[in-house]
């Protein structure tokens, strides 16, 4: 199983930055994760980081190199999730537990799977087309969902969403695939400060053109530009597949968990050692950083 990966997370015009993503694999499969903390809750970047490190975890419990069941895995790895960050906030009596919005990917046997909450995206493209892109749950997208003659008119807040992680009521989801893999096919993992301010074709027009590692950053860098001093949080993770019949079987075992807050990682996965890497404090992501580019240069050095 062999992909190219990149991801970024830039704080914007933001406090704090409350997004994480990350992504684990073995040699059968591997999962990709996006959250978003939610503002107007408390301690968000605790509850994107707990789903996080919670779906992280349940995956290195159930690859064994596969996972048994996809779908079942995505159901309980979300649930599961949910279900840390309100244990979270019942331990520390909190009245308004934290909460965060996830997209979650797995690939397996040529094949992706995906499932969300709340409004960031998965983005699944072919060449220069759209075969897939999630619909938020938010008051904005259901409303666009409705027949013209029922819409409401006013304007809505696209911010509100009627499900999240966190939340005292079970999450709202679905699990969608599998769709096979074909040789090229973009997978791309976003929060809304990318999409909200990035139209879908400018979206598809960036990363059908350039390889991931060009237009991801490319894709951040316009979002911030766009949303201004105001902007968001804005994280992309996207990867481009490489081989969709076959897998590499000489790496049994290997393993990736990365969170960046900030930063930016990039590799071909074949090429990294078995490596942990935690969202600590700024000073240990830099490090990490410094770690990952020192990497991506003596791979660039032995292919020269």
């Amino acid at each position: 199983m062999k992909f190219s990966v990149f991801q970024i997370s830039r704080k914007g015009g933001r406090a704090q930055n409350e997004d994480r993503m990350g992504y684990c694999y073995t040699r059968d499969a591997a999962v990709f994760v996006l959250a978003d903390g939610m503002g107007g809750h408390p301690e968000g970047e605790v509850a994107a980081q707990t789903a996080l490190r919670t779906v992280a975890d349940f995956f290195l419990q159930q690859a064994q190199p596969g996972l048994a069941d996809v779908n079942i895995f995505l159901t309980e790895a979300l649930l599961a999730a949910h279900r840390q960050i309100l244990r979270y906030g019942t331990e520390r009596g909190m009245l308004d537990c934290p909460r965060t919005t996830v997209v979650i990917a797995v690939v397996q046997a040529g094949t992706v799977s995906w499932t969300h909450c709340g409004d960031s995206r998965f983005y699944l493209l072919r060449s220069d087309a759209l075969l897939a892109r999630t619909r938020d749950h938010s008051l904005v997208e259901q409303n666009l969902s409705r027949p013209p003659e029922t819409r409401i008119s006013k304007r809505l807040n696209r911010n509100v969403l009627f499900t999240c992680l966190g939340s005292p009521t079970r999450p709202i989801f679905k699990v969608e695939g599998p769709v096979p893999l074909q040789q090229g096919d973009r997978v791309m993992l976003c929060s809304d400060g990318l999409w909200s301010t990035v139209a879908d074709n400018d979206i598809v027009l960036e990363l059908s053109r350039k390889s991931v590692s060009s237009a991801v950053p490319d894709l951040v860098e316009k979002a911030l530009r766009q949303g201004g001093a105001s902007s968001d949080n804005v994280t992309c993770l996207a990867f481009e597949w490489e081989t969709p019949d076959g897998f590499d079987t000489t790496r049994s075992g290997q393993t990736i968990h990365a969170a960046v807050k900030d930063g930016y990682s990039s590799s071909v996965h074949s090429e990294w050692p078995d490596t942990l890497i935690d969202h600590l404090d700024d000073a240990a992501i830099e490090r990490s950083i410094a770690e990952i580019n020192a990497a991506i240069r003596r791979t660039a050095a032995r292919k020269n």
